[in-house]
């Protein structure tokens, strides 16, 4: 607490501050960043043991949400504190974890976590671009071993303009919404939603967004010789006899692992074949080793694991030499592709789309607007109305495993072919439904997510949502020579090994006219401008390729929708009409979804939407509430009930809660003396609109209308005289036989 520091930057048109020393003092590296009155902390800690017999990483990177950030309390009733990491969340932690990983040394096998808490929310700044600062700053001013700094920033493109971290209102404007992580002269991570944006454009505005991480890299370097610790050495100290031992293992393997026994494992149909192949040739290895007895069994498993990198190794060669890979394609060559719809007979619409061993079964469901998802999360308060989920059950890859709820994956895939569509989703003025797009995997060689993109076009066209234009997706991948940056090869569609091997995993969809989506990762440290160009200039080839294959199975959404699918009839009422429809307590519209069947959603602006898959019940609930909000039009007859008398004329229910008089020169073609000699009070009778008045009061007539007065005979003229309401019974009881027969 003594040590409390403050540095600040201008970006953005406002101060960032990075903040030091103040706040979780026992974490390895903590800081808080401020910009505007949003506020994060981050924390880093890296575990004292080493994760024997792993692979990867142990990278735990968290996004935790307050409420109290924003200043709210949990909507439910019965749990007020926060719980499972909302979806929102879940893509924050995943944006800081991508941007990051991908500077550790490969020899660490500590776990790391970095936790980012959303302190404060100001609604105007979002967390996620402080948190990758806030992240970076801590990483490095501790002692965990990192290559950074690394900074973000979101770009906006608003009526040909750029801007720099925009507010939400800001970003609700912008035809792009683009995040960029990047130390000094590389992208590490990109993330992206976009209206149909050209490639070049997009290239621009990831060159903007490197310009200005700059100014925050140089902030958390000043931070870092300010307040910073020396970085430890993981890797682990071993005795000339150990570094022999492994020398001569090593040794034992690259002759194994000879280029023909390369060639003999790649020769295969399919991936699982290529598996077998592989858990072979380590087999093999592994009998070889043990036959000397003077490697250990540790050593054994040591030089079976360095089986995978001599595979990756020659793929690169093979790649970076020859243009070739291992699977016989070219290096913009895409799989085979196929494309269906209809594949399922009761859904709303469903569409299989297949590239090669990834296969993805799309499935929509249309829905009444109530359907529509409730946001309620520390950032969003209101509905969502397109919604896609992504599934990765374990059998796509042939594996065995629980089938629990989504991981962060799963969630992952799911926004970014939900971001990819939405810019093509029609308005709810066009298209009122909630419409759910669920796209399951079903076998799975590389880049599912982009291929669950082109399964819900199929499917969304196959319902009959009028999608503004087709929209694909392609992964592209990189290989480069790690000590020539100019020396890169860049793959379309990769598959498997390859986005394993390979230095990139670069998600582009779009339109025949621009992108949509982008998600970028990098295993390197960062790509050059002139490869993000390429790579942007290839995929748009690909997508064009992809898109006419789909065309093939459906080019345009289908005219009707599915007869399985709810119809809505959308009725515009007065809103001062609302609480007739509505009813107290929700009585009528209660009793109208009760009779009718149909699903009834009122809007504030009096857009009425009756939700129903019996045309029958459609129509009867929209006659009723017509009825009930109907307003009075010249000239036209209605029906009503006389509730009132006067001396002067009737009063008319004409419509529900609506009444007119009838003056007595309008009851009949002759002279009448008084409204009894012609209407009682319950009488229906036919009336017509003749006049309303400033003040909203309306004048009935009721011959005007189409009344037989032919069989009435008047009663005898008499001298007019007040109404006396003590003699109407008995004056009822006189004329009533003479009256028209309504």
């Amino acid at each position: 607490m003594t040590n409390i520091q403050r540095f600040e930057t201008a970006i953005g048109g406002k101060n960032l501050i990075i903040g030091v020393g103040k706040l979780a003092p026992q974490a390895a590296g903590s800081c808080t960043v401020e910009y505007g009155g949003t506020v994060v902390l981050a924390t880093v800690c890296l575990s004292s043991a080493i994760r024997e017999g792993i692979d990867y990483f142990p990278l735990m990177v968290d996004f935790d949400e307050k409420l109290y950030a924003a200043g709210k309390i949990k909507g439910s009733r019965f749990i007020k504190r926060e719980g499972r990491a909302t979806d929102e969340a879940i893509l924050a932690g995943r944006l800081i974890d991508r941007s990051i990983r991908p500077l550790f040394p490969e020899e660490i096998k500590n776990d790391v976590q970095v936790v980012v808490s959303v302190l404060s929310f100001d609604g105007e700044n979002d967390p996620d671009i402080l948190s990758l600062v806030a992240a970076s700053a801590a990483l490095s001013i501790s002692h965990i071993p990192w290559h950074g700094p690394i900074a973000g920033v979101r770009v906006g493109h608003i009526n040909g303009e750029w801007v720099l971290n925009p507010s939400y209102e800001a970003r609700s404007k912008s035809d792009l919404d683009l995040v960029v992580s990047a130390n000094h002269d590389k992208v590490v991570m990109l993330e992206a939603g976009a209206s149909e944006v050209p490639e070049d454009i997009m290239a621009e505005a990831i060159s903007f967004g490197q310009k200005h991480t700059r100014t925050l890299i140089e902030l958390i370097e000043k931070v870092t010789a300010a307040v910073g610790v020396p970085k430890i050495n993981v890797n682990q100290k071993l005795t000339p006899e150990e570094q022999a031992q492994i020398a001569k293992v090593t040794a034992k393997v690259r002759d194994f692992m000879s280029p023909e026994k390369i060639k003999a494992i790649f020769t295969y149909t399919a991936k699982e074949e290529l598996k077998k192949n592989i858990d072979s040739a380590k087999e093999e290895l592994d009998n070889l080793l043990k036959s000397d007895n003077e490697i250990s069994k540790d050593d054994r498993k040591k030089g079976v694991a360095l089986v995978d990198g001599f595979i990756d190794e020659h793929l690169r060669q093979l790649i970076l030499l020859e243009n070739r890979r291992a699977d016989g394609r070219t290096l913009e060559q895409i799989r085979t592709l196929s494309a269906e719809v209809g594949v399922l007979p009761r859904t709303h619409g469903s569409g299989l789309f297949q590239r090669g061993e990834t296969q993805v079964l799309s499935v929509v469901t249309l829905g009444a607007p109530s359907m529509e998802q409730t946001l309620d999360t520390m950032e969003e308060s209101g509905t969502k109305r397109y919604m896609h989920h992504y599934n990765f059950p374990p059998f796509s890859v042939g594996e065995v495993g629980p089938l629990r709820g989504p991981g962060r994956r799963e969630i992952g895939h799911g926004a970014l072919a939900e971001k990819a569509l939405l810019p093509m989703i029609p308005g709810k003025e066009e298209f009122p439904y909630t419409i759910r797009v669920v796209s399951e995997v079903l076998s799975s060689n590389g880049s599912s997510s982009q291929a669950s993109i082109c399964g819900s076009t199929l499917s969304l066209m196959d319902a009959g949502v009028p999608i503004k234009k087709p929209v694909a997706g392609i992964a592209m991948g990189l290989i480069t020579d790690y000590n020539d940056d100019s020396k890169y090869r860049i793959l379309t569609d990769i598959q498997g090994f390859e986005d394993h091997s390979g230095d990139m995993d670069f998600k582009i969809a779009g339109t025949a006219d621009g992108i949509t989506a982008v998600q970028m990762d990098t295993k390197i440290h960062g790509l050059t401008a002139d490869i993000i160009k390429d790579t942007f200039t290839q995929a748009k080839k690909a997508r064009l390729e992809i898109l006419a294959v789909m065309a093939k199975a459906i080019d345009t959404p289908r005219a009707e929708l599915s007869p399985y699918a709810p119809r809505i009839t959308t009725v515009h009422i007065n809103p001062d009409k609302i609480r007739d429809v509505i009813g107290p307590g929700g009585k009528m519209i209660n009793k109208i979804i009760a009779e009718t069947g149909v699903n009834i959603d009122i809007e504030d602006d009096g857009s009425v939407f009756i939700t129903a898959v019996s045309p029958e019940g459609a129509a009867k609930a929209k006659e009723w509430i017509e009825t009930l909000t109907a307003e009075a039009e010249i000239g036209k007859t209605y029906y009503g009930k006389v509730t009132r008398m006067f001396e002067f004329g009737a009063m008319v229910e004409f419509l529900p809660k609506q009444e007119g008089l009838i003056h007595v020169s309008e009851m009949a073609p002759f002279r009448v003396n008084t409204p009894e000699d012609i209407v009682h009070i319950g009488d229906e009778v036919p009336v017509k609109v003749v006049g309303i008045d400033e003040q909203g009061r309306v004048n009935l007539s009721l011959k005007q209308t189409d009344l037989d007065y032919s069989n009435f005979t008047p009663p005898a003229m008499q001298p007019s005289r007040p109404f006396r309401s003590h003699d109407n019974d008995h004056r009822h009881d006189r004329h009533h036989d003479r009256r028209p027969r309504f």
